[in-house]
C-alpha cells in the first residue's frame, strides 16, 4: 500500500511578497507583483512590464560569500527552502540524512550566470571566464546547495520540463514518499530568468504581452483582451513527509497531497494543443491517480498564462474532464497577480491553493473585465470568493507540451 504524503512547511520569494501569509493576503486583496521591469534597462525592448524582483537581497539568509557562489535562482530556492523547513518545524540534523531528500524544478537555470560570462568570454577573453560558471548555472544547482545547507543525502534531482517543472518535481517528491524511499523531501520549484536574453528570447517569440499603461493590469487570464504573459521570477518550495512521520512529531499539517498525473502533447514544441488533449489527461490522471471522482474537486488553481492559445485549450480541457461539474467549479488564475514565473509557478501556486483550501478563500483572478466567450468558466473575476475547499487542484504546462497536474485535500484539524 502507498504511504501517505502530507505538507509540513512552505517557503516562498515573489515580487509581491516573500512572505506566504502576506502573499496570500495581498493576493486576496487584489494586488499586482507586475511593474516596471528594474533589473536592466529595458529602452530597447518591446516588453516593458515583469514580476522582477529588483530590490532582492538574500543576506539574511546567505552569508555575503555564498552569495557570489550562486546564481539568483539557486539564492530563491535557498531562500524559500531554509523558511520551508523551519516553517515545518523540521529538526533535520535528528533525521536520518538518507531518508531526506530534495526534488526541484526549473525552466532555465542559472540564465544570468550564461549571460554574464558570455560577455566576459567575449570582451575579456576565455582566461576570464569564471571557474564558478557551471557550478552556478547548472540546472540542478539550487538542489545541491540545499541539500548541501542541511546535509541532506536522500534522493536529489533536478526536473526540467519548462513551466510544468515544479508540479512535476512535487508529483515526483510525492511518490518518493509514496513508495518508501524517503520520509521527508523538500521540493517546489525556482526560476531566474528575468534577463536580457531571457526577454528578448520570449518577446520575439512573441510569448510575452508588449501592453503598455498600468502594469498591473497586464496579466489578464481568460480576458478577451489578452495578449501574452508577463515574465516573472521567484521561487516556491514546500516541505512534504510521510504521514505517521509528521503526526509522530506532532506536526502542524497544512494538506494531504493525493494525486499527481502528467501527460505529453507530442505536438508543437511552443504552442499548445488546440482542443486540451494533453492537459485532460493530466488532469484525469490526476483523478485517477487519486481514486476520486471529479465532483470531489471544489477549485482548480489554472495555469492560466494569459496567452490566447493556452487559456482557451486549458478551458476546454477542464469541460472535457469535469463534464457538467466544469459549471460548478471554482477556478483562479495566480499569474494575473505575480505573473509567469516559469518553472517555479507549480511550486508558488501550489502553496496558494494550499492556503486558499486553509482559509476557505479564493483568489481573484484581476483584470478580468472582458471575458472571452471561449473562456465561459468562472474563474472568479476580480474579487476573492468565500468557498469550502476540501479537494483542490493545480496545474502547469510548458513549452514541449508537458503537462501536470497535482491535487490535495484537507486533513480536518490536521489529522487523519
Amino acid at each position: 500500500m502507498k504511504r501517505r504524503v502530507v505538507v509540513t512547511g512552505m517557503g516562498v520569494v515573489t515580487s509581491l511578497s516573500c512572505k506566504v501569509d502576506d502573499l496570500f493576503d495581498r493576493l486576496c486583496a487584489g494586488e499586482s507583483g507586475v511593474h516596471p521591469l528594474r533589473l536592466f534597462d529595458c529602452t530597447n525592448f518591446k516588453v516593458k512590464f515583469a514580476g522582477d524582483i529588483y530590490d532582492w537581497d538574500a543576506g539574511d539568509y546567505i552569508d555575503r560569500k555564498e552569495i557570489k557562489r550562486l546564481d539568483r535562482f539557486s539564492q530563491f530556492a535557498l531562500v524559500a527552502g531554509v523558511d520551508a523547513i523551519n516553517d515545518s518545524g523540521l529538526d533535520l540534523s535528528c533525521e536520518d540524512s538518507f531518508r531526506c531528500g530534495v526534488i526541484l524544478g526549473s525552466g532555465i537555470g542559472g540564465l544570468q550566470e550564461i549571460e554574464t560570462q558570455i560577455e566576459r568570454l567575449l570582451h575579456k577573453g576565455p582566461d576570464r571566464v569564471s571557474p564558478l560558471t557551471i557550478p552556478k548555472l547548472m540546472l540542478n544547482a539550487a538542489g545541491g546547495n540545499l541539500s548541501i545547507r542541511y546535509g541532506i543525502r536522500g534522493p536529489n534531482y533536478t526536473v526540467a520540463t519548462a513551466c510544468a517543472s515544479a508540479t512535476n518535481a512535487i508529483g515526483d517528491a510525492m511518490k518518493t514518499i509514496q513508495y518508501d524511499e524517503a520520509d521527508v523531501m523538500i521540493t517546489g520549484g525556482t526560476e531566474a530568468a528575468v534577463t536580457p536574453m531571457g526577454v528578448s528570447g520570449f518577446q520575439n517569440m512573441k510569448a510575452l504581452t508588449t501592453r503598455d499603461g498600468d502594469p498591473g493590469q497586464a496579466s489578464r487570464p481568460f480576458d478577451a483582451d489578452r495578449s501574452g504573459f508577463v515574465i516573472a521570477e521567484g521561487a516556491g518550495l514546500l516541505v512534504l513527509e510521510e504521514l505517521q512521520h509528521a503526526k509522530a512529531r506532532g506536526a502542524r499539517i497544512y494538506a494531504e497531497l493525493i494525486g499527481f498525473g502528467a501527460s505529453g502533447d507530442a505536438g508543437h514544441i511552443t504552442q499548445p494543443d488546440e482542443k486540451g488533449h494533453g492537459a485532460a489527461k493530466a488532469m484525469s490522471n490526476a483523478l485517477r491517480n487519486s481514486r476520486i471522482n471529479p465532483e470531489d474537486i471544489a477549485y482548480i488553481n489554472a495555469h492560466g498564462t494569459s496567452t490566447p492559445l493556452g487559456d482557451k485549450a486549458e478551458t476546454l480541457a477542464v469541460k472535457t474532464v469535469f463534464g457538467q461539474h466544469a459549471r460548478h467549479l471554482k477556478i483562479s488564475s495566480t499569474k494575473s497577480q505575480l505573473g509567469h514565473t516559469l518553472g517555479a509557478s507549480g511550486g508558488i501556486e501550489l502553496l496558494v491553493t494550499i492556503k486558499s483550501m486553509e482559509r476557505s478563500i479564493v483568489t481573484p483572478t484581476i483584470n478580468l473585465d472582458n471575458p472571452d466567450p471561449d473562456c465561459d468558466l468562472d474563474y472568479t473575476p476580480n474579487q476573492p470568493c468565500e468557498c469550502r475547499i476540501p479537494v483542490a487542484m493545480s496545474n502547469s504546462f510548458g513549452f514541449g507540451g508537458h503537462n501536470a497536474s497535482v491535487i490535495v485535500r484537507q486533513l480536518p484539524n490536521g489529522k487523519s
